[in-house]
């Protein structure tokens, strides 16, 4: 790299670096007192799962309570089921008490086999029990009525002599006053963050809701049975987890506890992965102040820092990004620093985006599933990131640059004695006689010395339809040589090799067109000139249209057009990687000679043409200024069937060429080529995949909606990726269609609604193109009569159930799940944002089918486009 990019590199890096330090300063929080009052105790291993049967042996339960010995007075038990009902006993050993708990759920054998158990236990160990818990939360999900419950409670209070209660929530409490005479203290959950409430103001919210019911019952002594907060999960409302949200909490409560002389016992000693697979979800296996490991998660009476070695994942970022910016800044010795500048905050922003995905997962507990189902996010996501840097690529190179290294116009006028030969070929099937004659009368008027016509009319079967056409040609003299062939096998391609075997000998240089276009007087002249150089073997001028102003669907046709020829083409054309388009094209007889002429599997022959001479090593030029325009097509369902065969097309050209891609099979093709042919598929390949996205995002949500207990909305890291991707390309089509396209910002927007209605479209040719079979060529109709209103929007009707169904999925996710957590809203904008271009589908084929045309303001033409290095 230059010793500017250096600069740069350098300036990054260290915004980079200070961003991790800012984000993990450290803070001083009270400190952890020598001994706790209680622990919420649950002694299973990661390995271990109640509902699956595997319990921890006594031998681990004893070394939990060792290691809590001294840093806690007591441990609050759950069960007395199986060896759980040694806690009292081991707890004895170490010197900590016990407050019992025994589980009550809907089984009602079940409990009262737990009751008597739990009699039996406390009555054992009335040493160090200090108090009963006869159910947990019960009332809050409804495992019982309240009055079986109060059976249970007046039966265990008359068979032990420590108090009994039963653990609910403060809203619980409030709610059932006749519970207070069947207890003999209340056992209050204090967990702020399931309320939503924010870290910041949940201790203080806990000293409210204990004054409330000190107000309510002020004669019933209160303990807290469980106080605490996750180091990871999901975002409910405004409680944020996390590690340093967690200590912070914690240590800043255990110091307003000893003020307030609470009895309380925090949730939990140690961390419980089987709580993954609970009620609690993912949230429940993040409680413990020890990790699964029984290591600290967190100092207790250092600076609580959020991320301890937050040095290392920033070194890591600065790394990823030099890296990736590195060969973001491969051959951009145009580029300009603020391009530089672009890139390389994206590079590293997606660098310790990705190292801090990978960090946060990597401290999750995972089962196999997880990890399974982690790998193939982690593709999902690098698939999304390689589209956002193809994207940002261009977009620099696009805007930022200070010269083109190529020239965009054309050459000095040479000696007509100079000039090439050339054959203009005409291929044309079923096109209509009065516009296939504008179109050689338009030919006839080229101010050229030396070139012929050769109008190809390939399997058309009527002769009212191309017998006019020979007859004109017949008129127009012998330049204008017509061919009716039928049948003639290989569609358009067919037809140009049958031209191109009756081409005149002297033809150093192939001219093609479509039948709809109406050509310059000067388009030979300027542009063969560029032959003179051995090396050029395609000169290329961008595709035009001149019914942009019919009607309001055309010209947002046209807008959308215009941006891969006045921003793709441009870029492409620095590293000559045109892609070759099939009118308005001049190819160097020779090369196509060479190549065997044009490709008759290929329904985009044109593109895959201009591949295959690039493999010979021969160079094209693009010159960015209209020589002919055409006609656009009439209806939406025709727009769609274009794009199809286009993005199709590349599909099966990739296919094809993917060895001399990659470098596979020997070609003269150079690096630059090979990233700009794949990077400029990416996108499309992106929507292929965008709706294998979508064909999940809907059965994950439906697993929302029918099982809303048991399927979480996906992580926000992921899911917001897609929104990410769609903002970042809606900004720069926004901008570039400014500043290099030149058009007013309504345009860019009806360009971009235009571009988005076809996602689906292009969709449906990634997944045909890489599994299925061959397609027919199918010929964009010209003048072709519109459709009305309604059969219009019949053309978008799988894009209207999509959206359809994108609508009602997001409606019953904010119905059966609720917004508490922030994945949920995030989740729910994913699928309205997924639905956007399939409403956008059917609000474009609307357009279409509006029944008068209007009048719309023309944009600016072509050629007044300056194609200036960039803003």
């Amino acid at each position: 790299m230059k010793p500017s990019h250096w600069m740069v590199v350098g300036a990054v890096s260290l915004i980079t670096f200070s961003l991790w330090a800012w984000f993990n300063q450290p803070l001083e929080e009270p400190l952890w007192p020598d001994r706790v009052m209680g622990f919420a105790f649950s002694p299973y291993r990661a390995d271990q799962d109640p509902q699956k049967n595997i319990h921890p042996t006594v031998e681990q339960i004893d070394e939990d309570l060792a290691l809590l010995a001294g840093k806690t007075y007591a441990v609050r038990s759950y069960t007395v089921e199986g060896v759980l009902a040694e806690i009292p006993r081991l707890a004895h050993k170490h010197g900590i008490n016990v407050m019992v708990g025994g589980w009550i759920d809907t089984d009602e054998a079940r409990n009262n086999a737990e009751i008597e158990r739990l009699i039996k236990t406390v009555n054992a160990n009335a040493q160090n029990v200090v108090r009963v818990i006869v159910g947990n939360e019960s009332l809050l999900h409804d495992r019982l009525p309240i009055e079986k419950l109060m059976k249970y409670l007046d039966r265990v209070r008359e068979a032990v002599n420590a108090p009994v209660s039963t653990a609910e929530p403060w809203h619980i409490w409030l709610k059932h006053p006749e519970l207070l005479k069947h207890v003999d203290f209340i056992t209050v959950h204090m967990l702020p963050y399931w309320e939503g409430i924010e870290q910041e103001k949940a201790v203080d919210y806990i000293l409210y809701r204990m004054h409330e019911l000190k107000e309510a019952y002020p004669n019933k002594p209160i303990i807290i049975g469980e106080v605490g907060w996750p180091s990871e999960g999901r975002t409910r409302m405004n409680a944020k987890t996390g590690l340093a949200e967690q200590a912070t909490f914690l240590r800043r409560f255990l110091a307003r506890a000893i003020k307030e002389k609470y009895v309380y016992y925090v949730i939990e000693a140690f961390d419980q992965p089987w709580k993954s697979n609970s009620l609690e979800r993912g949230v429940g296996s993040y409680w413990g102040v020890y990790n699964a490991d029984r290591e600290p998660k967190f100092p207790f009476h250092a600076p609580i820092v959020n991320i301890p070695q937050w040095y290392v994942l920033a070194g890591a970022s600065v790394i990823v990004g030099l890296l990736t910016l590195t060969l973001l800044f491969l051959d951009s010795k145009s580029l300009r620093k603020r391009g530089r500048f672009f890139l390389a905050i994206l590079a590293y922003a997606v660098a310790s985006l990705a190292v801090w995905v990978v960090y946060n997962y990597s401290q999750q507990y995972l089962s196999r599933g997880a990890v399974v189902f982690g790998f193939l996010l982690a593709i999902g996501m690098i698939g999304v990131i390689m589209v956002l840097f193809a994207e940002a690529h261009e977009w620099a190179e696009a805007a930022w640059v200070h010269a083109r290294r190529r020239t965009l116009e054309p050459m000095a006028s040479v000696p007509d004695e100079q000039l090439p030969w050339v054959s203009v070929h005409v291929p044309a099937y079923n096109e209509p006689p009065d516009m296939m004659i504008l179109t050689l009368d338009a030919l006839a008027k080229l101010d050229y010395p030396r070139f012929e016509v050769l109008v190809i009319d390939n399997n058309t079967r009527d002769p009212a339809i191309w017998e006019p056409v020979r007859d004109h040609c017949a008129k127009l003299g012998e330049r204008f040589r017509f061919f009716h062939v039928d049948p003639l096998a290989g569609f358009k391609a067919g037809a140009l090799n049958y031209a191109l075997n009756h081409t005149d000998p002297r033809a150093e240089v192939i001219a093609v067109i479509d039948s709809d276009y109406l050509v310059e007087r000067t388009w030979l002249r300027d542009l063969t000139p560029q032959f003179l150089k051995p090396e050029i073997a395609i000169v290329q001028a961008p595709q035009d249209y001149y019914d942009q102003n019919e009607s309001l669907f055309k010209s947002m046709c046209y807008a959308e057009y215009r941006g891969f020829f006045y921003i793709g083409m441009i870029t492409r054309n620095e590293r000559n990687a045109i892609i070759q388009h099939g009118t308005m094209t001049m190819v160097r007889r020779k090369a196509l000679e060479e190549v065997n002429g044009w490709a008759e599997w290929c329904i985009t022959e044109d593109a895959e043409l201009g591949l295959r001479i690039f493999e010979k090593g021969y160079q094209a030029t693009y010159i960015p200024r209209s020589y002919g325009r055409g006609l656009m097509p009439d209806t939406f369902i025709d727009y769609k069937k274009q794009r199809l065969r286009w993005a199709y097309g590349a599909v099966r050209i990739m296919r094809a060429h993917l060895a001399e891609l990659f470098g596979w099979r020997p070609s003269k093709l150079t690096w630059g080529q090979r990233y700009h042919f794949l990077a400029g598929w990416m996108p499309w390949l992106g929507d292929g995949l965008n709706l294998l996205f979508n064909i999940i995002a809907l059965g994950w949500s439906l697993a929302m909606i029918a099982a809303p207990q048991y399927a979480d909305a996906p992580s926000v890291v992921f899911s917001i990726l897609p929104l990410i991707l769609f903002g970042f390309k809606i900004l720069k089509h926004l901008h570039l269609y400014y500043t290099n396209v030149g058009i007013k910002p309504l345009h860019s927007l009806a360009a971009a609604i235009a571009g988005l209605s076809l996602t689906h479209t292009i969709s449906l040719a990634m997944m045909q193109g890489f599994f299925g079979g061959d397609k027919p060529f199918f010929r964009t109709p010209k003048q072709a009569q519109g459709h009305r209103f309604l059969h219009a929007l019949g053309a978008a009707r799988e894009e209207t159930l999509l959206m359809l169904a994108f609508w009602v999925a997001a409606w019953g996710v904010k119905t059966r799940v609720g917004f508490d957590f922030f994945d949920t809203r995030v989740w729910v904008m994913v699928l309205l944002v997924q639905s956007m271009p399939y409403a956008i589908s059917l609000l474009m084929a609307g357009i279409s089918g509006l029944p008068e045309a209007r009048k719309v303001t023309p944009l600016p033409a072509p050629n007044e486009v300056a194609a200036h290095p960039g803003g």
